[in-house]
């Protein structure tokens, strides 16, 4: 949160109640959080603050390096915090939204042989895998079953 703080301080905007509030629900959730449910949670803890607002200090937290936007194919962006971890992937469940992260570092290896050897330097990369989770794959009116 002082972070937060100071970010907002060196470019001269409001430190508000508001921004506060937001930012400790999302630095805090150990979830993928949209504005939604920022939004959902902020009034949950008798907090007052517009979607747009929501918006706005979300793009903030991103700016300022404490969160990290995320696009798992629903239409709409999810958010993170911007934890102390090497590059991490995601598992998300088509059916029931659940998204599982996981690191592997064979992963990294890849990549950077792989662009090696096309002469191209990366800069970052992500991995997301959409499919069904063990919990929906186990629930009978489940039809997507596929494999790679």
């Amino acid at each position: 949160m002082d972070r937060f703080r100071e970010y907002l301080r060196e470019h001269k905007l409001p430190v508000t109640g508001q921004r506060l509030a937001i930012a400790d629900i999302l630095l805090r959730a150990e979830a993928h959080l949209s504005a939604d449910d920022v939004a959902a949670l902020l009034a949950k803890k008798g907090h007052s603050a517009g979607l747009a607002t929501v918006y706005r200090t979300l793009d903030l937290l991103v700016a300022s390096g404490l969160a990290v936007e995320r696009d798992f194919g629903e239409g709409f962006k999810r958010f993170e915090a911007a934890r102390d971890l090497p590059n991490h992937y995601h598992l998300t469940c088509t059916v029931c939204g659940a998204v599982i992260e996981f690191f592997d570092e064979r992963i990294g290896d890849v990549i950077r042989r792989t662009a090696s050897a096309r002469g191209f330097v990366p800069a970052q990369h992500r991995l997301l895998v959409h499919g069904t989770c063990r919990a929906c794959r186990k629930t009978p009116h489940v039809q997507d079953r596929r494999t790679l």
